[in-house]
């Protein structure tokens, strides 16, 4: 599994023109979901994203995660972070999990960010079109790939 975690003041979804999903502070994560990943991608990536460190504390230095800011996730399913983009100039998506495969791993992970603490987690609409705001906070944005963890 691929995700974009972005530190945000405040982030939004919506979906034909209301919205579907709104955070404080916290994270907006996007998800992309690969062919194979696995219900133990999922449990590794909430887990990360849980503890990943990356809020400022009294001295000014990244060293706390939206757990211990009491923050929020606004987590969007993203199967464009799946692109192939080695040959040519069109993305494929033969590498993304099916859609069904990937909408229940999606779901897993919001789960599992609640498992691990997360207070509150938002979500968008698996397949849908939607449009998406945020204030991004330094900017800080993390890339996570599951594949890392396989090795």
């Amino acid at each position: 599994m691929k995700a974009v975690i972005q530190r945000v003041k405040h982030a939004r979804v919506d979906v034909d023109g209301a919205s579907v999903g709104e955070i404080g502070e916290g994270y907006l994560v996007l998800v992309g979901v690969m062919e194979n990943d696995t219900d133990e991608d999922a449990r590794i990536l909430a887990r990360k994203t849980a503890s990943l460190r990356i809020f400022t504390n009294e001295d000014d230095k990244m060293n706390r995660s939206v757990l211990d800011i009491d923050g929020e996730v606004l987590a969007v399913s993203q199967f464009t972070l799946c692109a192939d983009v080695k040959k040519g100039n069109r993305p494929s998506f033969i590498n993304s999990a099916a859609p069904d495969e990937a909408d229940r791993l999606y779901e897993l992970y919001c789960s599992e960010l609640l498992a691990n603490g997360v207070r509150k987690v938002e979500k968008g609409v698996f397949g849908a079109h939607m449009e998406v705001s945020l204030l991004n906070n330094g900017p800080v944005t993390i890339l996570y790939d599951t594949e890392i963890w396989r090795k």
